[in-house]
């Protein structure tokens, strides 16, 4: 009998790993998403007799993009004003988080299940129900009048944009989590007999970041980067799955693909931001 080669191994571990989301997502996926889009082609009318599907062609989208601006863009803009500064808090955040969790200190279990725990116990009603109450923000805004300064400094649109982030500052963090957890395997994966030499090559802390620590960690960047955008598209306090609900069939459903191309639109222009920072970084410590 033919023994399988490594590859061949590894590509049927890959294959049975995967195998239960592929399942599931033609049982209970696949047809929901494309029956959506089908409907996204038809206004849609709910009678005591069935489901009457009106073809109208690309009405609905052309309403959404360019007659009826206040169904995507009122609420779109400032949304992803605010979406292109939570994104490198987050990253940044996680980062830094994963590292010191990392080191050898005591209770380091401890902390790496606080850090986790409101990715658990946090649903989207309870998030809602926090920031509803004026919870997940920074006291210091209220007490030295931060907001009236970002305000008067600041365009309206990034002022606005800043103010929502700050006031939900605690709340950003909360969702921090799976990033952190992420960012530690990577850190993990570096070996630590690279730390011993450079430390016996007098490099400082702050020389072994830059050199090894984040050429190391670019690979769970990205990664981490394309699950961040993912979230924040669909975070409690996203004002466009609001929108989309079962009042109007057809008109939701061309709102929801819309928006998903505008989510896959972002993050190809955060994957080529990413891209050309990682190859200019690697210019210049080449």
């Amino acid at each position: 009998m033919k023994r399988l080669s490594a590859k061949a191994v590894r590509n049927i571990e890959g294959s049975l790993f995967i195998a239960p989301w592929v399942v599931g997502f033609f049982v209970f996926m696949a047809f929901p998403i494309l029956y959506s889009l089908y409907m996204s082609f038809h206004r849609v009318q709910v009678l005591a007799t069935g489901i009457e599907a009106n073809f109208v062609g690309f009405d609905l989208y052309k309403s959404i993009l360019f007659e009826n601006g206040s169904v995507l863009y009122n609420d779109l803009i400032p949304f992803l004003s605010e979406a292109v500064i939570m994104l490198p808090i987050i990253i940044i955040f996680s980062l830094l988080i994963a590292i010191i969790l990392n080191q050898r200190f005591p209770g380091r279990l401890a902390f790496r299940m606080i850090f986790f725990l409101p990715v658990i116990f946090t649903t989207g009603r309870v998030i809602l129900e926090f920031i509803a109450q004026g919870e997940g923000g920074l006291d210091f805004l209220s007490r030295y009048n931060v907001n009236s300064f970002i305000a008067t400094r600041l365009p309206e649109l990034w002022a606005n944009a800043i103010i929502t982030v700050l006031e939900s500052f605690i709340l950003i963090l909360w969702y921090s989590g799976v990033q952190i957890l992420l960012f530690l395997a990577g850190r993990q994966t570096i070996p630590s007999s690279i730390y011993e030499a450079s430390r016996i090559d007098g490099a400082n802390p702050w020389e072994t970041f830059w050199k090894i620590t984040l050429p190391g960690m670019i690979p769970f960047i990205f990664l981490n980067l394309v699950y961040t955008v993912v979230d924040l598209f669909t975070f409690p306090t996203n004002p466009i799955i609001a929108k989309v609900n079962s009042s109007n069939y057809g008109l939701s459903s061309a709102l929801a693909w819309i928006y998903f191309m505008i989510i896959l639109a972002f993050l190809g222009v955060t994957l080529l931001v990413f891209h050309r920072i990682t190859r200019s970084y690697r210019v210049v410590n080449s």
